[in-house]
Order: structure tokens, then sequence, then C-alpha cells
């Protein structure tokens, strides 16, 4: 960037050669021609990489013109697999020298007259995708584009985004000012980049001491070797999501970081917030092991973990007493035993997600209302054993409690809500969908004592006319979810 930056003899091509030899280069290349126009067509493009500067190539696939994760259009007259991302300034656009008169009609355009700090804050708002094409606009737009400032952040998305090279060479770009490490990088979202492997987590790890926050959503290429390599080269992680990687099993330290360790270090890991849903082959074990080493865990989702049942709760609780948000929805094995130890997190807990957890009844919902009495949303969906005397347990328990879904809950009635509606009048959001028993006398009870309801789900319900425009006179700012045509 900075030995070969605005020459034009053969030099050019030593000075970038080291890196552009990595990736591959864009074919049909036929026009030596320069564009005058910053904001160039697909044609511009591809006579700008045929200069005698060569530019290095970001790996794309052929189906998207888009970079990363901005919006593509569903057309591409690209018919290479790369597209280039410039790593030297482009040389057939030199900036004009701020300051100096120029003849109208050689003037710029007016965008030009911006200073730096404003462009910043322009380029500070744009997706990675396209910061990446500003790049190859001008040199002055290639210098503020690469600003460390703006790289705190990666984000790509695309099923056939070669994500692994991408990763590499961005990196790579990154780390020019700070050999072999990008300490500015902070995030990395790759969410839904199916091609995504271990080797481009291996890059992140390699790469990316500082990092915090790290999303691979959707990624079931990636296993524990990937992970357990970046929990422990990237001490500051805290945010980790991922959701449907279905290899992964455990989350520790590698053997060489463990045996790096003080014994007075404990061998831990930074990770507070944790999102494995999906993540089928999750097992107690595994669970256990990821407690003993993310002991700072506050918000812990494990939707669909089939495999986890109460025992793995119990090795949770234990080792992470911090827990403040906590999913086990579809968990089938967790039971009223499991909902026991959760107790145990006391006032801590403000979020517990137990949705379609057939085993548990009114006798694990006593234990979480008698213990957690800050508990802020429930959602017990499809709890069938949940009665109104749970109902009764957990108004009476949870008195702060804002969002409640019982849902497909058939053993609760008007009963029930009468006494929800009755000690829980900062409730915001209350679902009943397909609660057979529940009828208009309950839905007024609660639009009567509830005045700051937000929405409403009756979907599926008894809940006639009469009852729905009542509660809509008393909570105008409710929304009502429901299936009676007649009202609207």
């Amino acid at each position: 960037m900075g030995a070969n930056n605005g020459k034009h003899s053969g030099s050019e091509g030593k000075g970038s050669s080291s890196i552009s030899s990595d990736l591959s280069s864009s074919t049909d290349q036929t026009s030596t021609k320069t564009p005058k126009n910053a904001a160039t067509s697909e044609d511009s493009d591809i006579s700008m990489r045929t200069r005698s500067t060569p530019s290095p190539a970001l790996i794309l696939p052929r189906s998207s013109p888009a970079l990363f994760n901005g919006s593509s259009t569903s057309s591409s007259s690209f018919t290479a697999e790369t597209i280039a991302m410039v790593h030297s300034p482009p040389t057939g656009f030199a900036h004009p020298q701020r300051g100096l008169w120029q003849p109208k009609d050689q003037q710029g355009a007016p965008i030009d007259i911006l200073p730096d700090h404003a462009f910043l804050q322009i380029f500070a708002h744009l997706p990675t995708n396209q910061l990446c094409r500003c790049a190859r606009v001008c040199r002055r737009w290639y210098n503020l584009a690469w600003d460390p400032r703006l790289w705190r952040s990666v984000r790509l998305t695309g099923d056939v985004l070669h994500v692994d090279r991408a990763l590499r060479v961005l990196t790579r770009r990154l780390c020019q000012d700070t050999p072999n490490v990008c300490l500015t990088l902070e995030t990395v979202v790759v969410s839904g980049c199916r091609r995504l492997t271990d080797r481009g987590l291996y890059t992140v790890a390699q790469s990316c001491p500082e990092l915090r926050h790290l999303e691979t959503a959707g990624c079931y290429n990636v296993s524990n070797e990937a992970v357990f390599e970046v929990v422990s080269r990237c001490p500051n992680l805290e945010h980790l999501d991922i959701s449907g990687c279905s290899k992964v099993t455990c989350i520790s330290l590698t053997r060489e970081a463990s045996i790096k360790l003080s014994p007075l270090h404990g061998q831990q890991i930074s990770i507070r917030y944790l999102d494995m849903t999906d993540c089928f082959a999750l097992e107690d074990e595994g669970l256990h092991t990821i407690a003993a080493h993310c002991t700072q865990l506050t918000h812990l989702y494990l939707r669909r973990c089939s495999r986890i049942s109460d025992e793995g709760l119990r090795f949770l609780v234990i080792y992470c007493p911090s827990v403040r948000e906590l999913s086990v929805s579809d968990c089938r094995f967790v039971s009223d035993f499991g909902l026991r130890e959760i107790a145990k997190l006391e006032g801590r807990l403000r979020y517990l997600s137990i949705a379609h957890c057939g085993r548990v009844t009114d006798v694990g919902v006593r234990y979480v209302a008698k213990y957690c009495a800050r508990l802020r949303y429930l959602n017990a969906r499809g709890c069938e054993g949940l009665t109104d005397h749970g109902l009764e347990h957990l108004a009476k328990g949870c008195p702060k409690l804002k969002s409640l879904d019982i849902g497909k809950c058939p053993l609760v009635s008007d009963a029930g809500l009468e006494v929800l509606a009755l000690n829980c009048f900062n409730l915001k959001r209350l679902s009943v969908k397909a609660c057979e028993s529940v009828t208009g006398r309950g839905l007024r009870v609660v639009a009567a004592n509830c005045f700051d309801l937000q929405l409403l789900n009756v979907q599926d319900c008894d809940a006639p006319l009469e009852a729905l425009h009542f509660v809509k006179r008393h909570c105008k700012r409710c929304v009502i979810e429901h299936t009676n045509p007649a009202f609207f």
C-alpha cells in the first residue's frame, strides 16, 4: 500500500505480487481504458483490473456481484469467479490536490469537497461489501476506506460465498500495519455462510486476538477443534453464536492453551453470551464441560438441544451462578427436577423458556415462582401439565412478570387468568393461543387490570367479539392477534 502508491511503472507489479499471487485473478480482461466516472459500471470495473498495477482479488461466487453482506441484484455481468478488491490504490483516479483551483470543467464531483472526517462518518455506516467497493473509486477513497477505525467489524453472508478465502484476504490486508494480527477487529459475523469451514475459523483465531463477538449461525461444517482454537486464542471473546453448528458438541480450551495457563487462572473462558440452538449433538457431558470452563455465562440458549436432561442443568447451575437468561425450549428430557435446579439461580434469573418441555408440571413452575421473584419473561407454551394452580403460584411469586406465553396449555382457564391479572399489573405481553378453556370472562379481567398490555394473542380461543372490543377500549396500545374474522 505504501511503496507502490501512485506510480505507473513496472515496479508496481512487484510491490503487490506477494499478495496477488495467493488469489485468483479475474478472466476475460479485454479493455485497458481507464473509466472516467468514480461510480463506474461493471464493465468499468473489469477494465480497471487490467491496468499495469495488479489488483488482488477477493474470491466471490459467480452468482453474486456483492463482495460480502450487502444487497445483491438478480443479474450479474461477471462470468469469472473473482471480483477485484483493490489492495493498492487505483492509479487512474488520482484525486486533485484540495485547495488548488481548477477550471470548472475539470473540477471533481461535489462530494469531493467533503473533509476526511465527514467521509469517515459516512463510511462507518456502510456494510463490508460496500466499503470494499468504495475503496475502488479513487486514491483518496481507498486510503479512507481502509482506515483501521472502520474495520472493527466484518460481516459476511451468502450460501455460496468463498468465505474462507474472503476471511484470509481481509485479515491479510488488515494486518499490514500490525504484522500477523488485526488489533482493531472485534466483531466477525459469518452467519449463513454454509461454506465456512474450520480453516476460516483458524484464520480468525490466528489473526484476531482482540475478537469479542463471533457469529457462525448455520455454518454446519464447523467442528469442535475450530471452536476450541478460537476461544483459546481470543481471550476477550464474550459473545459466541454457534446455533445450527450441528457438529459442535462442546466448548473448551485446546490442550496447548490449558498447559500454558497457570493453575490460578482456572482455565476459564470469558464468554458471557452463548447460543447453541440446534446443536443437536450436545449432551449433558458436553454441557458439564461448557459450564466448567465458561463460568461467567449470563445468557445461554439451548433450544432444541434434545439430548440435554436435568443432570446437565444441575452442572450448569453449579458452575454458572450468574445466568440471567436461559432457554431449554424443546428439550424433552427436562422435567420438574430440572426446574428445581434452575430455581437455584434465584433472583438473578430474568428470562426463562421451557416451551414444549412436556415433562414440566405445576410442581416445577412452583419452584421457579418461589425462588425467582425477579423473573420478567416466561415461555411455557406447550407445557400441557401446567394448570391454574401453577399459574396462581407464578402470579403471586413473580409479580414483576412482563411477558408470559402459556399457549397450548389446555388446562389453563379463566380462573388462572384472573389471578394473573390481579397480581401482575405490569404485564405487557400475554399469549393464550389455543387455550380452549379461556373465554371472554378471563380476557375482560386481564384488560381491566393490565392497562399497559401491548400484545395479546388469543388465536384459536373462544374469544367473543364483545370481549375483544372490551380489550381494545381498555388497552388502547394493545395489538390483538386473533382468528375472529368479524373483529378488525
